[in-house]
């Protein structure tokens, strides 16, 4: 390591001690020719299988007790109560797209459901609780089915889908706006608690239910629905606890300091350590602490590992923030008051020299003066094997 180094005109004593160590699908192709007719038949074959498939597994899915009983059909024209709000149309284009839409959720073409709803709203100039409820429905309904289907499914033909939780945020959407328009329905109150659920917030779910229950305490429906998402909460929070108690392992430990990891980088060999860590292990040569292999790095520019870094703070917020702070108080020591001397000969003031540093000591005192003020002694030793009583302070320049 070669460093310039511009010494200034500024004479100390040495007489005070000086610290220079540092704490630790499937794919089908067209046959062609003769084959051509065979080849249409395998696909319509595959087609229905996969129909059939698609249509039982949401027949399983209406069997499903998460959902309350009455998210399982729809409301008519001819059953609607909304109390204070304008009746639907029954003779323009949106109630044929509701009779439309409420034909395709019963015959599980969730899809084609919401698109019908979705127009219905549009060609209507009123927002009508009744086709907010039952995109809700729809929502839900397709949200929960596609978490049935098995991922060798999806493998062998790409399901064209929003994500669960997607599907999820929009039936919370529609949930709210119906809750608005029906406050003193309790349907309003299971399409709420029900998107909720779907999206995992269940204290939030629990409120919606006994809101719903202080406008009919004896609906059934209800009931179940919050005695079921109770116990998905002491599910999910034994499921958290186990989680957390496999997080917090010596996985995520630095195997130098032994400390939680603060601003892990990842070798090429795949292992991780802190990054000062790392820079000091590297100070005694370039090789991998744990494997040996030969790694060609600068720790100081090399990238965080920003998978793992977000996996700490995340999950190990306090315990991070001491690490950090602990890091920054290394680094703001060694910038600090004390000055690290370096053994050598006598230099004058404005006096340039290069120095190489070969001693691993010296190397990792270069780093952190670099990382501090860029300022340390050089002092000579005298002929009776003591410290000189007089130094000169230099800076680095390059």
């Amino acid at each position: 390591m070669d460093c310039f180094f511009s010494i200034q005109g500024r004479i100390g004593s040495t007489s005070q001690p000086h610290n220079t160590r540092e704490g630790k699908g499937l794919h089908t192709q067209g046959l062609g020719g003769d084959h051509q007719e065979h080849n249409q038949f395998t696909w319509c074959l595959f087609v229905c299988l996969f129909v059939h498939c698609y249509q039982g597994l949401s027949q399983d899915q209406s069997q499903c007790s998460t959902m309350g009983s009455e998210l399982e059909d729809v409301e008519d024209l001819s059953s609607w109560n909304g109390e204070g709000e304008a009746p639907p149309p029954e003779d323009d284009a949106s109630a044929e797209f509701l009779r439309k839409g409420n034909s395709d959720f019963r015959n599980a073409r969730f899809k084609e459901a919401i698109m019908c709803y979705t127009k219905a709203l549009q060609g209507s100039s009123v927002d009508h609780a009744l086709l907010y409820s039952n995109r809700c429905a729809a929502y839900c309904r397709l949200s929960k089915l596609l978490r049935t289907i098995p991922a060798r499914v999806s493998e062998e033909s790409a399901i064209y889908e929003l994500d669960p939780m997607s599907l999820g945020q929009l039936a919370l959407r529609d949930a709210e706006k119906v809750v608005k328009l029906r406050s003193q329905d309790p349907k309003a109150y299971l399409c709420k608690a029900t998107a909720q659920t779907l999206l995992e917030q269940y204290e939030a779910a629990v409120e919606v239910y006994l809101s719903g229950l202080e406008i009919d305490p004896t609906n059934k429906t209800l009931q179940d629905g919050l005695r079921e998402v109770k116990t998905l909460m002491e599910g999910a929070e034994h499921s958290d606890n186990k989680r957390r108690k496999l997080e917090r392992s010596d996985e995520l430990d630095c195997t130098l300091c032994l400390k939680l990891l603060h601003q892990p980088i990842t070798t090429p060999c795949g292992h991780s350590f802190c990054r000062q860590c790392l820079l000091q292990a590297l100070d005694h040569g370039n090789k991998c602490p744990i494997c040996r292999t030969v790694i060609f790095v600068s720790p100081k520019t090399y990238p965080v590992s920003v998978t793992l870094n977000n996996l700490i703070q995340r999950n190990f917020p306090e315990e991070y923030e001491e690490r950090k702070a602990e890091t920054d108080a290394a680094v703001t020591q060694a910038g600090g008051e004390s000055l690290p001397l370096f053994v050598m000969d006598v230099v004058l003031p404005m006096q340039h020299m290069i120095l190489n540093i070969f001693e691993p000591r010296y190397r990792l005192m270069i780093r952190r003066v670099v990382e501090g003020n860029h300022r340390f002694g050089m002092v000579r030793i005298e002929d009776s094997g003591s410290l000189a009583e007089v130094a000169c302070e230099v800076e680095i320049t390059e």
